[in-house]
């Protein structure tokens, strides 16, 4: 018992690493759906993790049992929070990304970490050791030095709506580890959160829809799969540890990213983006080495 929080360190790490992952999949899955609406490929993103969602939940019930969708009223105000926020987090990045170059996209969208420490500060009352501070600090550094945003090129207006996308993802991650705390599977969190965004967004398709290729199709398909992948892997994580401890794994997306573009698409890094890199790995390194020697959750 002793082992306990260590252990669910480590696990909460390799769930934000596996979630960085697939999300950094998805990425690559958006880019290849071609110039769809973003409201579109926000819709198919969480279809189908609403339906991996309640086939998980059916399975581990044996069937339909409403018992195991029912939530605590005192847990029903965190999940709204959880759902409304998350689904303005991604309404706002996937218009960043259709409005601004990816690499300003992409850092206001890794913006959500800093968000999600500074909420679990003032919601639930995780304290910031200040080392740990100076590693998240860092690691923003290293995102900086990898994705050169020129936010000169950009708009007033997309910006701040990236900006904004990045304060709802870490709101939602908040509620999503005060969940976790009460009791509330992933799997649920999960499944509200999707089904809360579709039924959001259906107004919106069924007057607005775009025909797609067979091949917009497979890669807007592969979309889902690889966002349920990650939200499955980011819930299980922020369950499984608080936010200042392993947010900052939430980075290693930049890097998986960088393999991924430089295989499919030939996207060779600068060597500001390699700084980055070693920035980002230093700070990952030095922050689960500090946590792993601490005794206290």
């Amino acid at each position: 018992m002793q082992n306990k929080p260590q252990d669910n360190y480590i696990r909460g790490v390799l769930m934000i690493i596996m979630s960085a992952f697939c999300f950094a999949c998805m990425n690559i899955c958006i880019r290849l759906s071609g110039n769809l609406p973003s409201m579109q490929k926000s819709f198919f993103r969480n279809l189908i993790a609403a339906v991996f969602a309640g086939i998980i939940i059916l399975k581990n019930n044996h069937g339909a049992n409403p018992a195991s969708l029912r939530i605590p009223g005192e847990a029903r105000l965190a999940l709204f929070l959880r759902c409304a926020f998350g689904t303005v987090g991604i309404l706002c990045n996937f218009y960043a990304v259709d409005h601004l170059l990816v690499a300003d996209a992409s850092i206001l969208n890794k913006l959500s970490p800093f968000f999600a420490v500074i909420f679990s500060f003032f919601l639930l009352k995780e304290k910031i050791l200040p080392f740990q501070a100076a590693c998240i600090f860092a690691a923003f550094c290293g995102c900086l030095f990898i994705v050169k945003p020129g936010f000169h090129d950009a708009s007033l207006l997309p910006a701040l709506i990236g900006v904004c996308g990045g304060l709802g993802a870490g709101i939602a991650y908040t509620m999503v580890r005060r969940l976790g705390t009460m009791g509330i599977k992933g799997p649920v969190i999960v499944f509200y959160f999707s089904l809360f965004s579709c039924l959001f967004l259906i107004p919106w398709i069924a007057i607005n829809f775009a025909p797609m290729t067979a091949a917009q199709t497979a890669a807007l398909l592969m979309t889902g799969l690889f966002a349920a992948g990650g939200q499955f892997g980011i819930t299980a994580a922020y369950t499984y540890a608080p936010a200042k401890k392993i947010s900052i794994f939430d980075y290693s997306q930049i890097i998986f990213a960088a393999v991924l573009g430089f295989a499919l698409f030939g996207e060779i890094p600068d060597r500001y983006s390699f700084i980055g890199y070693a920035l980002v790995i230093a700070a990952s390194l030095m922050m689960f080495l500090y946590n792993c020697r601490r005794k206290e959750d």
